[in-house]
């Protein structure tokens, strides 16, 4: 019994990505997911623009599998506070409309893969204006899957608490780390 329970289990989980396959998802721009320099950019150009324009939701959810699950950090009083969210729910949270200008963008990057899985730790700044001061600094903890023709986003997070970064994680052109008064 415990061997066909296994097996079912293992049969679901292998056609889990036929299905995500299956469900009306938009196609993605080849030069966005063919290489892992592509979907870094198109990453953070989905999120980056001036206040008012028009959210890029259908180019972000091509560079994710449906399923994909965003996990925001932030603090309550002393306490941790961890909130998944589906990546369609963080685009209706979000609205189609960008309520503020925002200029996020890659400073520093470790990947580490294993088969197809890939991790990302990518380090990013973030601005108001796209030449103006930096705000703030923080790590985007990606995960991903390279399916052979393209890279899918299956995860991401970040603390939103305003960590300062670890200088171990800052480009090295970088004098030390973000330690929250620039």
């Amino acid at each position: 019994m415990r061997s066909l329970l296994l097996t079912l289990l293992l049969a679901g989980s292998l056609s889990a990505p036929a299905l995500s396959q299956e469900v009306d998802w938009p196609e993605a721009a080849p030069e966005d997911v063919e290489t892992l320099d592509g979907i870094m950019r198109a990453y953070y150009e989905v999120v980056s623009g001036a206040e008012g324009d028009p959210a890029e939701w259908e180019r972000d959810k091509s560079l994710h599998i449906p399923e994909a699950l965003v996990v925001i950090t932030s603090a309550r009083g002393d306490s941790v506070v961890f909130r998944p969210i589906s990546i369609s729910d963080w685009h209706a949270n979000s609205g189609p409309v960008r309520a503020r200008s925002f200029y996020e963008y890659e400073i520093s990057r470790e990947v580490r893969q294993h088969g197809s899985t890939v991790h990302v730790w990518s380090t990013y700044e973030w601005k108001s204006a796209p030449d103006g001061p930096v705000g703030g600094r923080g790590i985007n903890s990606i995960e991903m899957v390279w399916d052979g023709s393209r890279y899918w986003i299956t995860s991401w997070s970040f603390d939103g608490r305003g960590t300062p970064v670890p200088l171990e994680y800052m480009p090295q052109d970088i004098p030390g780390a973000w330690n929250g008064d620039r």
